[in-house]
This record gives structure tokens, sequence and C-alpha cells, in this order.
């Protein structure tokens, strides 16, 4: 479980004390490196996979840098070679499972069952891109072809974003980095991001207290650990926003997924909260940040009641008002 680094959290915090501040968080799985032939149940062969099918997006890290004295599988520093080999296991065991399942509903498709035909006319149009070395992430589908998709669990539906593992002497400027641009120009090409990370830095930085940490950063020229910006950009992938609810006892962050409504984003703080929903009380942080009290926000009418069709959006600090 990791924090997500959010500083609007401080900034509240200073405008509408409260006894604690409690960050949001969500859930990083470390999955061992994968070997040619997993597909076919090399190395950690299907328990790797298995592994994958359950989570919502994929960090994939990816070594950009030359030590002589950290060896490679390969035996060379090949980054888009390292993508590729994942890649291809992750899209023949796709294509495996799209192949059984494509047995399975033919069969069904024979006679007037309408989800079958449906589900089928999506596996032949995943088939061939599958088979041409793409993943199905890098396709579009229709509202109707979207919920057959999820049902399938394919690993390459699941979206991507690359992690250049880069020397430390690069910090500062990624784009110097040959390995780094590579890799950039290979995610591009997916519709992916890529973020540069210097992992053996960033063990370093996570050994620092605060004020040695900030000497560390400064050193380097760089603003703020590279660990930072995979957690914003993982948050940001997974289609996550955040709200906050301030003051009192606590200020705390809460993680939603874009286009949540009011009554929902309720609920994730108690379902008692999205039962007996009444409305929401909100303010825009820009405006909490620019007017700086509460008091000041209604008073520029930027304090808004909104009812249960609310979409929320990041950064709302919100109070929910409920009967149960």
């Amino acid at each position: 479980m990791v924090e997500v680094p959010d500083d609007r959290l401080a900034r509240i915090q200073e405008l509408i004390p409260a006894k604690k501040v409690v960050p949001t968080t969500f859930e990083f799985t470390d999955i061992a490196g994968i070997v040619k032939g997993a597909s076919k149940g090399e190395g950690l062969g299907n328990k790797f996979l298995e592994n994958i099918r359950q989570v919502d997006a994929i960090v994939h890290v990816v070594r950009a840098f030359d030590d002589d004295n950290i060896t490679h599988v390969s035996g060379k520093i090949d980054p888009i070679d390292d993508i590729e080999t994942i890649n291809l296991e992750l899209g023949m065991a796709d294509l495996e499972a799209v192949d059984k399942r494509l047995a399975k509903v033919q069969r069904a498709a024979k006679g007037s069952d309408k989800e079958a035909k449906a589900e089928l006319a999506v596996l032949e149009k995943i088939k061939p891109v599958l088979e041409a070395g793409q993943g199905v992430r890098t396709m579009t589908f229709d509202e109707d072809e979207q919920p057959i998709v999820k049902g399938l669990f394919l690993l390459t539906s699941k979206p991507v974003l690359y992690v250049a593992n880069i020397a430390e002497d690069d910090m500062a400027d990624p784009e110097a980095s040959k390995y780094f641009k590579l890799i950039e120009d290979y995610a591009a090409k997916e519709g992916a991001e890529a973020i540069a990370v210097a992992a053996e830095a960033e063990e370093e930085i996570a050994q620092l207290d605060d004020d040695e940490k900030a000497d560390f950063l400064e050193a380097e020229g760089v603003e703020e650990p590279g660990l930072n910006r995979l957690i914003r950009a993982s948050y940001k992938l997974l289609g996550l926003q955040t709200f906050f609810t301030a003051g009192g006892k606590e200020t705390r962050a809460w993680t939603f997924r874009e286009g949540t409504k009011a009554p929902q984003a309720a609920g994730i703080i108690h379902s008692d909260f999205e039962r007996g929903f009444i409305r929401a009380e909100v303010m825009a942080f820009d405006d909490l940040d620019k007017y700086e009290t509460e008091t000041a926000v209604k008073e520029a009418g930027r304090l808004r009641v909104e009812g249960k069709d609310y979409v929320m959006n990041d950064g709302d600090i919100v109070e929910f008002r409920f009967n149960v």
C-alpha cells in the first residue's frame, strides 16, 4: 500500500486545521520478472500470468542503464527487446485464451443466442490483432463491446505505464538517456506514457530523513523523488482522482474513480452516507487556496450545494449531509 503524495493536503490543513491528516492510498503488487516462454510455463509461467490477471493496470519497469557489474538475463541492454519479450508472452497467453473461448462461443452462436453472437464478433475482431503481435489495448471498442472485452480478462487489454530504470547520472535530465528515448518513443506508439526513475537512487532517498532528502534531491538537480511521479502517474492511469474532507478530527484524502457521482463518493467514506444521502456541500481546492477561509469562499459565491446527480471533480472539498 502506498500513500499518494499530494501537496494540497498540507495546504488544507494549514487553512482548516484538524487533529490529524490522512493521505489516500492504493495498492501496488510487485510481480517477479518474466522470461521467454512464460506463456508455455517457463520460469514462473502461469503463476506469473495469473498474478497479472488480478491487477487493474501494469507498471512495466524496464532496465535503461549500463552497468557491467549487474548482469542482464539476455546478456545485453536492449529495453525494446525486453518490452517486446513481455508483450509477446502476454499476447500469446491472450491468443490461447481467445482460441479456447472461440471454440465454446462458436457452438452457442450457431443457435439464437444473441449474447454468444455478440461475443463471437468481439473475439473475431480481437484474434487477428493478437496474431499480428499487437495488444488489445491498442484497439477501440464501442459501448456494447466494452463489457464483453472486460469479461475476457485479457492481459494485453490492461493499460500500461512504462518505467525506465535509468542511471543516477540521468536523473536531472532523463531525455539525455538514449535508452529512455527509445522507451518513450515505443510507449507513444501504443498511446502509453513513459516515465524515468533511477531505482538505485530512490533506494538511497528512502533511507534519508526529510532534510537529508531535500539536500540529496537538490544536489541531483531534481524537485521530488521519482517514486512520487510514479505513484501519481499510476493513479492517473487507473482513472483515479481525489476528494477531501476537512477539519475536526481529521483532514483526509479519499480516492474515487473518474465519473463517480456524489452519493457513491459519500459511500466510500461510509455506506450510511450513501444510503441516507441528502446533499453535498462542495468547494474546489483552488477556491479555498485563493480565498483562504470557508467563510470567504461562501461569501464569494463559490460554496456549492450539490444533489445526487453531481459528478465529483478532482480536488473537491466536501461535507456530505445524510440521514439514516
